[in-house]
């Protein structure tokens, strides 16, 4: 009987005692926190388990408990930019997160030209490492992983800016934060969430992409795909364990470089990207900015099919709240897949993140688009959005331009510039239906507006094109 009394002491002590509190990864020392916000701490811990907080921008002690699923969750309010502060958290244990920002934080994901940085020879990057260091810009990488289910954490930890943490992050996503950084004037974290030749079912939430007939076909085609042999094709699959368990963690928006892996099934990219916009907004609980790049000239094997990926991703810019980058100018060799001008693609969307989100003035960073086309006889005068001051040729003729009519034939066109309007035509269409512009896998144009900015590629038609294999 005594045994039974010691045993039954021992057991409710263990009860009543103070057990250890985890955090995940992504809620460590050096990390940026979203300024002027309320931004959420959680972790796992005992069931009903005490816990104290205490901010050092304000010393002030709050506290709450553990669930029934031995998880907590605390809301914190953040004032504006600056630090660095220590957040302290007391249990069983004590957790001291030390050198924390306060600031701008930024999800850069997509595939590999996102990805892209230093140890992929990129030269702009490798002339910024000599004066890269900066407290004020931080990293958390996350490694490529996968998982079937949604994962609550994720490998990784926040780092400060300097020539070795370089060498490991997406050089677009360092040149969009060292922007924002310079003309903010306020601490920048940005969260590295990407992997080369994924497409976008995989970022996207599985029942999202399953429960819609159209998207469940095109992924079923990338499953297909011979040419990504070991990269992974399923919905879901790296939003489970890449972007899910960030999710809790409060940022100010995306910027997003992808499209290339989807080329085999471009007809749908607009409602599959959207769709994904859409779901990360609603595990963020916010209608986050989302900026992304269009992809670039470059020669795949099948005849337009990239002119159709970029048709589908203009289409996706009426979406609320986002915005896309033209960089059809940027690239130097259509057989390379990976442009090394990643300066000015970060470049251009720290313009639209300035512009459209933290409201600056006095930049273009709008790319001109097709607004609307009126007959006159036999020419075809275009009207563009976006060109506020007129559109310019950078050559001696406007090139790219091709014009048809009924017959559906199209022929090189000649191009006038009228202002922000373009006057096309060609002596073989004297009836002018329909024009495209840049509208083939790799073509540059090299017409842009006085700012600098080239106009998107774009056709007026919906005729079916060639998608016959090049090889």
């Amino acid at each position: 009987m005594q045994k039974i009394i010691i045993l039954i002491c021992f057991l409710g002590v263990a009860v009543i005692s103070k057990a250890d509190i985890r955090l995940p990864n992504i809620l460590s020392s050096n990390m940026v926190l979203q300024q002027q916000s309320k931004v959420k701490l959680w972790g796992w811990c005992s069931a009903a388990e005490k816990i104290f907080i205490t901010s050092s921008w304000d010393n002030k002690t709050d506290s709450t408990y553990g669930s029934r699923d031995a998880r907590w969750m605390y809301t914190l309010s953040t004032p504006a930019a600056g630090g660095p502060y220590t957040i302290t958290l007391k249990a069983g244990n004590t957790i001291v997160l030390e050198n924390i920002m306060l600031g701008e934080v930024w999800v850069c994901s997509g595939q590999s030209n996102m990805e892209f940085g230093y140890n992929n020879g990129l030269p702009d990057i490798k002339e910024a490492l000599s004066t890269c260091a900066n407290d004020n810009i931080r990293f958390f990488y996350i490694p490529k992983t996968t998982s079937r289910y949604p994962q609550d954490n994720c490998e990784g930890h926040w780092v400060n800016c300097d020539s070795n943490t370089l060498k490991m992050f997406s050089a677009v996503g360092y040149f969009f934060g060292r922007k924002l950084n310079a003309d903010l004037k306020v601490p920048v974290g940005l969260i590295n969430s990407n992997w080369g030749g994924t497409p976008a079912e995989v970022w996207t939430p599985e029942d999202t992409v399953l429960n819609d007939p159209a998207l469940k076909e095109a992924a079923e085609k990338q499953v297909g795909v011979d040419a990504w042999p070991f990269w992974p094709l399923k919905p879901g699959l790296t939003y489970n364990a890449m972007i899910a368990p960030i999710t809790n963690f409060d940022i100010a928006g995306t910027i997003w470089y992808q499209g290339e892996s989807n080329v085999v099934a471009p007809d749908t990219y607009a409602k599959l990207f959207t769709t994904m916009i859409g779901s990360w907004r609603k595990a963020w609980d916010k209608s986050l900015p989302f900026y992304y790049v269009q992809i670039a000239p470059y020669a795949y094997n099948t005849n337009n099919t990239a002119a159709l990926l970029r048709e589908q991703q203009q289409i996706a810019s009426n979406y609320p709240n986002t915005g896309m980058v033209v960089i059809s100018d940027l690239v130097d060799d259509v057989n390379n897949i990976h442009p090394i001008n990643k300066h000015d693609v970060g470049l251009r969307l720290a313009n639209w993140a300035l512009s459209d989100h933290y409201h600056q003035q006095g930049t273009a960073y709008k790319n001109p688009v097709y607004k609307s086309m009126e007959i006159a006889y036999d020419k075809a005068v275009l009207s563009f959005e976006n060109a506020p001051t007129g559109l310019i040729c950078k050559g001696k003729t406007v090139t790219e331009f091709f014009i048809a009519g009924a017959d559906k034939i199209f022929y090189p066109a000649i191009v006038k510039i009228e202002k922000d309007k373009l006057v096309v035509s060609a002596k073989q269409v004297l009836a002018p239906v329909a024009v495209r512009f840049s509208f083939n896998n790799t073509a540059i144009g090299n017409i842009f507006s006085t700012e600098g900015l080239p106009v998107a590629p774009f056709r007026t038609d919906h005729w079916e094109v060639d998608r016959s294999k090049l090889f």
